[in-house]
């Protein structure tokens, strides 16, 4: 059944999103979310991780290896999205792993920073790497180079431009001792220089850095709901006591903690895509993949008493604006 139109409470017409708002048609394991306006085509594409949650008798964690990225797209302000397959991308070999995409766009062309694992392994202990890809049309990506950020297992990348020129990034370094969530700057978005340690203390993944209501905001997975900070320079980060997503949803299919995330701001409301793993006891002994199966889902932030909040249970209206 079709999301049913709604009038918000700001006066904007929007759908309400179904639970799940995407589920990966061909491996049941859609992951790690990045929502991009394309500007010809007048639709939001999200790009996302697809892992291989469905297969069976996969020995370790070569189950989220060797896959491609999943596009899918919606043409009605991000409430329903269709699978179209995957992004044309050419870079490694056969069984290349590409994991967590991120999309920025800037004048005329747009730019993914996808991290990469060289094969298919059964462990965590590969090596990874960040390259850079271009593209006009979001299909079809062209190589652009590997990162230098002095570590060989960097992963996670996010990117926005700083108010003061230049861009910056954050990604997390899997060989840091002094917290995983690093940052590095570019005047181009071609040459980048790691600077280290961004938090330090702080252990997590997939950052996501976004401008909202007068500050920035970082989100960041650390495996018990979503950690949130903020910040007025993009230097100095001050953490809120409690992390989002952190309980169970009460609704089937969104009955774990979130995990790695996108923010899109529209319309001065944001919108928090997060994927979650399979909970509750709807299929555990008869799907021995249950477990493993991920979905996307969308809420609305709202900050109350300078704190960011979101309620995963509630009806989720959403309407974003072409761009």
């Amino acid at each position: 059944m079709l999301p049913v139109l709604i009038a918000t409470a700001f006066g904007q017409g929007g759908k309400v999103a179904p639970k799940p708002l995407f589920r990966d048609p061909v491996f049941d394991g859609a992951a790690d979310p990045a929502v991009v306006w394309n500007r010809e085509e007048k639709k939001w594409i999200m790009f996302y991780t697809n892992r291989r949650a469905s297969a069976s008798e996969l020995p370790g964690v070569s189950w989220v290896h060797g896959t491609k990225i999943g596009m899918v797209e919606s043409s009605d302000g991000g409430a329903t999205w269709k699978y179209t397959g995957t992004a044309d991308i050419t870079y490694g070999k056969v069984d290349t792993t590409y994991w967590a995409p991120e999309i920025f766009y800037r004048n005329g062309v747009h730019h993914m920073f996808l991290s990469i694992v060289p094969g298919i392994f059964n462990d965590w202990n590969a090596g990874r790497e960040i390259i850079h890809l271009t593209s006009k049309d979001l299909h079809k990506w062209h190589y652009e180079a590997t990162l230098d950020l002095k570590s060989d297992r960097v992963i996670d990348a996010c990117v926005i431009e700083l108010p003061s020129g230049g861009f910056r990034m954050w990604y997390k370094n899997e060989r840091a001792k002094d917290g995983s969530l690093y940052y590095a700057d570019s005047p181009d978005l071609y040459q980048w220089t790691s600077h280290g340690n961004a938090i330090p203390g702080v252990a997590g993944e997939g950052p996501k850095v976004f401008r909202w209501q007068d500050r920035y905001w970082m989100i960041v997975d650390v495996w018990n709901g979503i950690a949130v900070f903020n910040s007025t320079d993009c230097l100095k980060w001050t953490r809120q006591s409690d992390n989002i997503l952190k309980e169970p949803g009460t609704i089937a299919t969104d009955q774990s903690k979130g995990g790695h995330a996108d923010v899109i701001v529209s319309r001065g409301r944001a919108y928090l895509f997060y994927f979650v793993h399979q909970g509750g006891k709807d299929a555990e002994g008869k799907d021995p993949e249950w477990k493993r199966r991920s979905v996307i889902q969308v809420v609305e932030l709202k900050v109350k008493g300078g704190v960011l909040v979101c309620d995963r249970n509630q009806p989720t209206e959403i309407a974003l604006a072409p761009l």
